[in-house]
């Protein structure tokens, strides 16, 4: 009997989902520009619904950035017929859960229902699409909320505000630099005005996503679709002009002083994201790279620096191919106890020398292909995942349909594509550097966190 290798059986999963796929999910476009995608997913009489809007931080300008974070927040303060903080409690009546996110490439509403709920739902999200109250009363004690947020976020958190200060340093002009949450002084600056400005601008079905995976008929769905968000109107769309950050001279530094009990190092190298899902390469050997250094337990970080030479006594890897703005290829960690941020950074570029100038082994690619094939079979698993894949994937220019051919270019990878992108884009040329210097923890008790905080 000839045996088959995880790999080859993870592929023939693999290979299955992908024929399943070619006709669900379904997809149709109302009149109006309103994209519906339709999972239908029978194993349990639940949905989740989800509203991608695609405008995020990336959108916003110097002086209000901020506001696609601060929005979000305010499309749970009511309409013209529901009252604040009615949505939610009239969802949670329905038996579901509920919530919303904000990133740099977009903003998303979501919210996991019994199937009967589903109709009643769509008619909520529809109405707050169209018909958002936007209140100076409520929007001045909202924003309170915000900044709160933002300091017990980043501000009171070192390591998230020391990849903040890096972002505003690795980028010159791209938007990517600003916040998602946003900068205190134009948190502080802000009015309703603002969120009201951005509602008008931005939510209208014709930039908007709708995502359903779950217990639906996709025919069923689709026309309740049509009764609900067909009847918002669509209207004219900002013009969005080509964001391309100038090149980058030289090694770029900074120390950023912070209450914390270690140091931390951040080393940020300006690589290509995923622009065609066919014809690119490089990303695709990218996130092969990231996951040899730090893919699972036995990755090469984790092996020679922490458990080998205990150098760090944490350490990561990370890249992400697929979004609007520019791509990082970024490794961080903490020094081990009797080391320092310059004995981290030395040996986190020896691994990539060592990737460099020796490769990786066939074998080594081969498991963290398996890995990598794995959790994407068993995210599948999960409804809210397949809904986040899906409204991620089509806000970021892959496509519901690209999906599993990103499965199939990552899975044809080879082990001299990882050494030519360890050899081409980490120089220093591209290279920004961030230091966290400890400085003594105030005595002062924790501050409670803020009611109303989101996600």
């Amino acid at each position: 009997m000839r045996r088959t290798s995880l790999l080859g059986l993870l592929c023939l999963i693999a290979a299955s989902y992908s024929n399943a796929l070619l006709a669900n999910p379904y997809e149709k476009t109302l009149a109006n520009g309103l994209r519906v995608i339709v999972k239908e997913d029978h194993r349990a009489p639940t949905v989740v619904h989800m509203v991608w809007y695609k405008a995020g931080a990336i959108d916003e300008v110097d002086g209000t950035s901020g506001v696609a974070h601060v929005l979000e927040h305010m499309m749970f303060k009511g309409t013209r017929t529901v009252g604040p903080g009615e949505y939610s409690k009239r969802v949670a009546a329905l038996g579901g859960n509920e919530n919303a996110f904000t990133g740099h490439d977009y903003t998303a509403y979501f919210q996991q229902v019994p199937k009967r709920a589903l109709p009643e739902i769509m008619a909520l999200e529809a109405d707050r699409m169209a018909n958002l109250k936007l209140d100076a009363r409520e929007f001045a004690q909202e924003i309170k909320v915000v900044m709160e947020e933002r300091r017990l976020r980043t501000d009171d958190n070192p390591q998230a505000l020391l990849h903040e200060k890096l972002n505003s340093v690795a980028f010159q002009a791209h938007p990517y630099r600003r916040p998602v949450v946003g900068w205190m002084n134009d948190l502080e600056n802000m009015t309703y005005l603002d969120a009201r400005d951005w509602y008008h601008r931005w939510y209208a079905p014709n930039n908007a996503t709708l995502v359903v995976v779950g217990d639906v008929d996709h025919a069923a769905l689709f026309r309740l679709a049509e009764k609900t968000y067909g009847r918002v109107k669509r209207h004219t769309l900002p013009e969005r002009r080509p964001l391309v950050e100038p090149q980058q001279l030289g090694i770029k530094r900074l120390n950023v002083k912070g209450p914390a009990r270690l140091p931390y190092l951040a080393m940020a190298w300006k690589v290509p994201k995923l622009k065609d899902v066919e014809h690119d390469s490089e990303p695709y050997a990218l996130e092969m790279l990231a996951s040899v250094l730090d893919g699972h337990e036995a990755s090469r970080l984790t092996k020679h620096l922490v458990r080998g030479r205990k150098i760090a006594q944490s350490v990561d890897a990370g890249y992400d191919a697929t979004l609007r703005g520019e791509a990082q290829f970024v490794l961080d960690g903490q020094p081990a106890e009797g080391k320092t941020v310059g004995d981290l950074e030395t040996a986190l570029r020896e691994e990539i020398r060592r990737i460099r100038e020796e490769g990786i082994s066939a074998e080594e690619l081969a498991r963290i292909k398996t890995q990598t094939i794995a959790g994407q079979i068993y995210k599948r698993d999960s409804m809210m995942a397949q809904a986040m894949e899906i409204g991620s994937a089509e806000m970021n220019g892959v496509g519901w349909r690209g999906i599993d051919r990103v499965l199939d270019k990552i899975r044809a990878v080879t082990a001299e594509e990882v050494q030519a992108v360890a050899k081409k884009y980490f120089t220093d040329d591209t290279l920004t550097v961030a230091v966290l210097d400890p400085q003594p923890l105030p005595a002062a008790a924790p501050r409670p966190p803020a009611a109303g905080l989101r996600h």
